[in-house]
């Protein structure tokens, strides 16, 4: 959705606008955490819904209920983890699509705790 050819995004100020630089960062990283954890949890929990619906029960040995809530339970901790895993190639370059003043606030920030070349420098082997 735009509003006069700008993103949504864009147009509409975040709630409570009058931040300061710390307070906009820290909201910014929140906000980057939940999208990443939304976009990663919902792909890879798709996707193991997906897979586990391939497969049918097995004629013996098949744990009914209780079996069936341990693997969703199962498919929930791959999908978190898959999520963290890949977070940079996949919810990463989504978020700063879709939220594109917060992406470059989170990137400036980053490059400013950086370590520069004339940082490196001084570190020596022992």
């Amino acid at each position: 959705m735009t509003i006069n050819n700008a993103p949504l995004a864009q147009a509409m100020p975040l709630k409570g606008a009058a931040k300061t630089p710390e307070q906009q960062l820290e909201s910014a990283r929140e906000l980057k955490k939940a999208y990443t954890d939304f976009v990663g949890k919902t792909f890879f929990g798709q996707m193991m819904k997906a897979m586990r619906s391939t497969v049918d029960k097995p004629a013996y040995f098949h744990g009914g209920q209780a079996e069936e809530v341990f693997s969703s339970q199962l498919d929930q901790q791959m999908a978190d983890t898959m999520s963290n895993a890949t977070a940079s190639q996949i919810a990463d370059p989504i978020f700063a699509r879709q939220f594109p003043l917060q992406a470059k606030l989170l990137a400036d920030a980053e490059k400013a705790t950086a370590p520069s070349v004339s940082d490196l420098a001084g570190l020596r082997r022992r």
